[in-house]
């Protein structure tokens, strides 16, 4: 398996950065890595790099409504259930759906997340998509993890407690299209690569798509579900 880059963030948009990374501080016991006026980055014990982005014109999905659907939700695996839960209200977040197994809740920009019952705390991102299988496969050759489960509209890349990515097939699929707020990315990767000409020939060949945006050290393609990532460098 090839591998052009390496995951370097999920970055999560809100229209109030510093209190998203709070709620997520206070509910993971995560670790502030870096702040400034529009970027937080977080740190989780797992090994998740997790950024939280000024985005003053953000539009909060209300999944389960289609109208506004979600993109992506962080999957957080817990020991206690009804305690996480009572947490994540009084720290702000809103119930969604509660089941045997998981609870679904949105924090307090609105994104979904899951808290799951697991003996083995960790951290997974879920991506919805249109073809599990396609978006599976891509991110595998772009990130070099391998597909390790596949099968009923779902597929995940990566070992569990390692930053598994997850695909969920999605019925009537929205795609974003950043950057017109009616249709916001609400998350999206970025990957550093050392080269960034031949990572971005590569990223092309796999099915991405380039988009007419960069900066210093930093260009944005789409995948093939039409969400946004940037290719980074240092």
């Amino acid at each position: 398996m090839t591998t052009i880059g390496a995951l370097r963030a999920v970055v999560l948009d809100a229209p109030d950065i510093r209190r998203l990374a709070d709620f997520y501080l206070a509910l993971g016991g995560w670790t502030e890595r870096h702040a400034d006026d529009d970027w937080i980055a977080l740190g989780t014990d797992d090994g998740w790099k997790i950024a939280v982005q000024l985005s003053p014109d953000h539009v909060a999905p209300r999944w389960p409504d289609p109208a506004y659907p979600q993109q992506a939700h962080l999957d957080l695996r817990v020991p206690d259930l009804a305690f996480y839960l009572a947490k994540a209200v009084e720290l702000g977040a809103e119930p969604l759906r509660e089941n045997e197994s998981w609870y679904t809740l949105a924090d307090p920009a609105g994104h979904p997340f899951d808290l799951c019952r697991s003996a083995d705390p960790y951290l997974s991102v879920m991506l919805d998509c249109p073809d599990a299988k396609q978006l599976s496969a891509f991110y595998a050759e772009l990130l070099g993890k391998p597909v390790t489960y596949e099968g009923d509209g779902m597929a995940m890349i990566g070992e569990q407690a390692t930053q598994p990515l997850m695909f969920q097939q999605v019925t009537d699929y929205v795609a974003p299209r950043w950057p017109d707020p009616a249709y916001p990315q609400q998350f999206h990767l970025d990957v550093t690569v050392d080269d960034i000409e031949a990572a971005e020939a590569a990223a092309l060949k796999l099915g991405a798509t380039a988009l007419p945006f960069d900066g210093d050290n930093w260009r944005v393609y789409t995948d093939p579900a039409g969400k946004p990532f940037c290719l980074c460098w240092d």
